[in-house]
């Protein structure tokens, strides 16, 4: 007869264990952190679709990151634009061209002026700092349409995404 666990490997729960600084913070008005069994996802809601965007991007920061000595004071100003079929193509291309972009420049995004948005585009100006002023916490690679929402309720928008990390 074979034995079972040849290894003597105990796995214990289906959750990644998260940095002690990630839920030590305080949950922000704007987003909150969904649990997920290997990657990270985000509520956010907002009174408009522009500032659904801009908390969504914002968020990213906040989880990503914190912020440390500023090294490096300079401030990068990136004009984003992006097209899709419909909001929730929009909403994702959105967060992966600022994923891609802060990756590309070596910039953590602190503030995002979204000058126009509609269903199906955004045009926006996002304001980095140097990544060497921030201590990496987790690096998130992509938006997923894995469980994505993004829906008007009554006045308020909300959205559901999760982040491949």
């Amino acid at each position: 007869m074979a034995e079972q666990d040849p290894l003597k490997i105990k796995v214990v729960g289906s959750t990644p264990t998260w940095p002690k600084f990630f839920l030590s913070k305080k949950r922000m008005k704007n987003y909150e952190v969904l649990e997920h069994t290997a990657d990270i996802g985000i509520r956010v809601k907002s009174s408009s679709l522009e500032g659904l965007f801009r908390n969504a991007g914002l968020a990213i920061k906040d989880i990503s990151a914190e912020k440390q000595k500023t090294l490096i004071p300079e401030k990068h100003k990136i004009v984003i634009t992006q097209k899709a079929d419909n909001r929730e193509e929009l909403f994702v291309n959105w967060l992966n061209e600022l994923l891609s972009l802060s990756a590309a420049e070596a910039l953590i995004f602190e503030d995002i002026k979204i000058n126009q948005i509609n269903e199906q585009f955004v045009d926006a100006i996002a304001v980095g700092s140097d990544i060497r002023n921030y201590k990496t916490n987790i690096e998130i690679k992509a938006a997923t349409y894995h469980q994505l929402k993004v829906q008007k309720t009554g006045s308020h928008w909300q959205a559901e995404v999760i982040f491949d990390i």
